[in-house]
């Protein structure tokens, strides 16, 4: 969650020309931890394989009825 708070608040507005968080607190939006990490990487994509083999059992579910 802490991903979309930060994309929608150093998100550049088109009306505004300035982001939201230069908007509210007069200076850059900065963060200390490197949201890019690869282990986040590595446990996103295992969920959503985790996710693809819960959709194909529902599906098979599903064709059954």
């Amino acid at each position: 969650m802490v991903s979309v708070e930060f994309a929608v608040n150093n998100k550049v507005y088109l009306a505004t020309k300035i982001s939201l968080f230069i908007k509210n607190y007069s200076r850059e939006l900065r963060m200390e931890a490197d949201i890019r990490r690869k282990e986040k990487m590595e446990k996103v994509m295992e969920f959503a394989e985790r996710i693809k083999k819960v959709q194909r059992k529902a599906k098979a579910a599903l064709r059954k009825i």
